[in-house]
This record gives structure tokens, C-alpha cells and sequence, in this order.
């Protein structure tokens, strides 16, 4: 049974979240479907979001890059 587990900073998602992870899990599930012939039951979908300042891209925060970048 594939399990895709997807990480995103948290911040990225704040419009709309559950409609967006809905349609990510959709497709997500209908690309491994197609792969595999596996039923979609089959296929699990997990989130985890991650505060912008918890999530470090070298010796730097994705919330310090992007105040940083304005």
C-alpha cells in the first residue's frame, strides 16, 4: 500500500487549506492509481504542515529568506 506523505510550510497553504489538500490527495491518488492499478483505498495521503520558521533551507529559516527577499 503506498504511503505519500507530503511536508509543506504551513504558510503556503493558508488559503483555502482542506480544499487545496483535497484536490492535491486527488491527484496525488489518481497518478499512483494509474501507475499501479491499485484501487484508491489502497493509496494513503498524509500532510504535515511546517511553520515557515521551522523549516530551514541551509543555515536559514524560510521565514527569514522570504523577510529577507522584501
Amino acid at each position: 500500500m503506498p504511503f505519500i506523505n507530503i511536508r509543506l510550510v504551513r504558510e503556503v497553504i493558508a488559503h483555502d487549506p482542506a480544499r487545496l489538500k483535497a484536490e492535491m490527495a486527488g491527484k496525488i491518488t489518481r497518478a499512483v492509481t494509474d501507475a499501479t492499478g491499485l484501487s484508491d483505498s489502497d493509496v494513503w495521503v498524509v500532510f504535515e504542515e511546517v511553520a515557515a520558521a521551522d523549516w530551514y533551507v541551509g543555515p536559514s529559516s524560510v521565514a527569514q529568506s522570504r523577510t529577507a527577499k522584501t
